[in-house]
């Protein structure tokens, strides 16, 4: 059952991350999500812009501490370090 929670939680962060990447594209540069993507890939700066978008997950985090979710918050703080260990391989 804890290891549900803790997949939930993991699922939670990444569709969070990728929720704060697609908003900074939105609203911070004059491109569409994939054509943002590829722009800031090209320029050497994908790993700014994930990084980016894991801020949102501290939110994600703190709402589900909260809630009482010890294990879903677990999750989320197991997909900040798979994105970190993505941004240092990217």
């Amino acid at each position: 059952m804890d290891k549900k929670h803790i997949l939930i939680g993991f699922a939670i962060g990444i569709v969070t991350c990728v929720f704060g990447i697609f908003l900074f594209i939105t609203f911070f540069t004059d491109f569409d999500f994939l054509i943002g993507i590829q722009s800031m890939k090209s320029d050497g700066k994908l790993g700014k812009l994930i990084t980016l978008g894991a801020i949102l997950d501290l939110v994600a985090f703190g709402v589900l501490l909260k809630m009482n979710k010890e294990f879903m918050a677990r999750g989320v703080v197991l997909a900040v370090i798979c994105i970190a260990i993505f941004t240092i391989l990217a």
